[in-house]
């Protein structure tokens, strides 16, 4: 399995691209996917995540970050608002 670091730094700049919001649920915290820090912080101590995404280019951008949580054999489930 590859270090969280190199998962996190390619799930933030992932999800970078795109303008949509893209929120990770983990237990009852929000994290911005974008930001290094919230995911270094959760991907420590969690399992399960669910993906909330808004914006214009939201379908592009799930799937995009739940292939790079897939690499990195993170269970994420994209939640249909």
């Amino acid at each position: 399995m590859a270090t969280n670091n190199e998962a996190v730094v390619e799930i933030a700049q992932t999800a970078g691209k795109f303008t949509s919001s893209i929120v990770l649920q983990a237990d009852n915290k929000y994290i911005d996917v974008k930001s290094i820090l919230g995911l270094f912080t959760t991907l420590v101590n969690t399992k399960s995540y669910e993906l909330h995404v808004h914006g214009p280019d939201a379908d592009e951008a799930k799937a995009a970050v739940s292939e790079v949580f897939a690499k990195y054999g993170l269970d994420v489930k994209i939640v249909a608002e």
